[in-house]
């Protein structure tokens, strides 16, 4: 059987499985159509020969769920939310002198970093990932950073807050 044929005969055999299986694990149908799509590429680049249909299905419904379970304790599942979640939301507008205005008037780097800090909630170290940096240049950027949002919003000391 050919590729062409062998993706033909997955997708008509089992795509309503998988993604009826993956619907009940992420209540998300795009995610179970993602879900189903890995599941696909796996089948069609590991080919494995089984006893019996019965077998097939079975392994392909056990990486189906695997696949879901693997989708749901990952980092980026537990820091994210659906877009009809924040659809009613709008996007927050730069008023001049607003924080905001002052972030996107620094440069690329130091920009970057203090958003993806204090706007998404990530680490330092995962900063470093995301942007192919080393985690000390991320702290160096910050303290860069929010040293120029000092000066540029005319603050001279400032006390935390607990």
């Amino acid at each position: 059987m050919n590729p062409t044929q062998r993706a033909e005969y997955l997708a008509e055999t089992y795509a309503d499985a998988i993604l009826r299986l993956s619907y009940t694990y992420l209540k998300n149908t795009h995610d179970a159509q993602d879900v189903c799509q890995t599941v696909f590429v796996k089948l069609l680049t590991e080919p494995r020969d089984f006893e019996s249909p019965a077998h097939e299905r079975a392994y392909v419904l056990r990486m189906a769920a695997n696949a879901c379970k693997d989708l749901l304790k990952s980092p980026w599942q537990k820091r994210t939310c659906g877009l009809d979640d924040v659809l009613e939301v709008p996007a927050p507008e730069a008023e001049d002198g607003s924080l905001l205005a002052a972030v996107n008037e620094l440069p690329a780097n130091y920009r970057s970093a203090i958003y993806l800090y204090y706007y998404e909630g990530y680490q330092a170290a995962e900063i470093g990932k995301i942007l192919g940096a080393p985690t000390a240049t991320i702290h160096t950027w910050l303290a860069r950073g929010r040293a120029r949002l000092k000066t540029m919003l005319g603050g001279t000391d400032y006390e935390r807050t607990v």
